[in-house]
């Protein structure tokens, strides 16, 4: 099957290479059609976020590869914070062709600044610490609700990364990944996003930076994704062009074993369920 991808970074934010970049490899790799999603402008510094400034730029120069590239489907989207109160996907959503919504930020330290929950591991530690009293339920706890509060009130197209602060666990050093308690929030977030209708993306990033030993979300939630019938699309949040398609072949195999038999794509600029096949 021709591969897709709509979650990508370019020198707009944090990723490593211009737009035409990543068109000419997905040209070679013959990717039906590609989704440019840096991360959206915030409300506040952060050296990975795009300029607010540079917002009609990106736009408009997706637009003009959209206009060169008549045999490359491209699209234009943006991976939003969720922030309550702050900052979502509804703010962009207007000017795009589809979100990815996203939970980076998990409340603030004591002095305001936000908690970031995938930088380094002794700033999640800090955090911990300092907002939860190193209650590691609690925080995991306010993650999930924070991503719930996104799906039913500021809902994007995708969700980015269901699980991604797992990271902070390996191996499972934190708290057990099979506890009752952690797989009723993965399960209630689960429900919302059924409710929604918003797709769920499977993301391969941890795989290939040897962060995680599975997707996110992993095969556990994959599975109640299935039961749900949530649909999925699947992507590589690539910060660079060689990482377009990374560990695609393996995460497809992966899905058809778990159950799946379609995904969802961008095809003549709308979402679709195509067939899955293995590779």
């Amino acid at each position: 099957m021709k591969f897709s991808n709509y979650h990508t970074h370019c020198d707009y934010c944090d990723g490593k290479g211009t737009l035409r970049d990543y068109q000419d490899k997905a040209s070679r790799q013959q990717i039906q059609s590609i989704g440019f999603s840096s991360h959206a402008p915030l409300p506040f510094p952060r050296p990975w976020s795009m300029k607010a400034e540079d917002l009609s730029r990106y736009i408009g120069e997706v637009a003009d590869a959209k206009k060169s590239n008549p045999e490359l489907e491209i699209y234009c989207g943006l991976e939003v914070d969720y922030i309550p109160g702050i900052t979502g996907p509804s703010r962009f959503q207007s000017q795009l062709d589809y979100t990815i919504g996203s939970v980076h930020f998990v409340d603030a330290f004591p002095d305001g600044t936000p908690w970031e929950i995938d930088g380094t591991h002794t700033l999640f530690l800090d955090g911990l610490q300092q907002i939860f009293h190193n209650d590691i339920q609690a925080a995991i706890t306010r993650y999930f609700e924070i991503t719930r509060s996104m799906v039913e009130h500021d809902c994007p197209d995708v969700i980015g990364h269901l699980d991604k602060i797992k990271i902070q666990n390996r191996p499972g050093s934190l708290w057990d990944e099979n506890d009752n308690w952690y797989r009723q929030e993965v399960i209630a977030t689960l429900d919302a996003i059924a409710r929604s209708g918003a797709i769920v993306e499977v993301n391969t990033r941890g795989l290939y930076q040897k962060k995680s030993s599975e997707t996110y979300p992993g095969n556990w939630a994959l599975q109640q994704i299935l039961q749900k019938k949530i649909p999925i699309t699947l992507s590589s949040d690539a910060h660079h062009p060689e990482q377009l398609t990374k560990n695609f072949s393996d995460t497809l195999s992966n899905l058809y074993t778990i159950g799946f038999r379609e995904l969802m794509v961008i095809s003549e600029g709308r979402w679709k369920s195509i067939p899955l096949a293995t590779a």
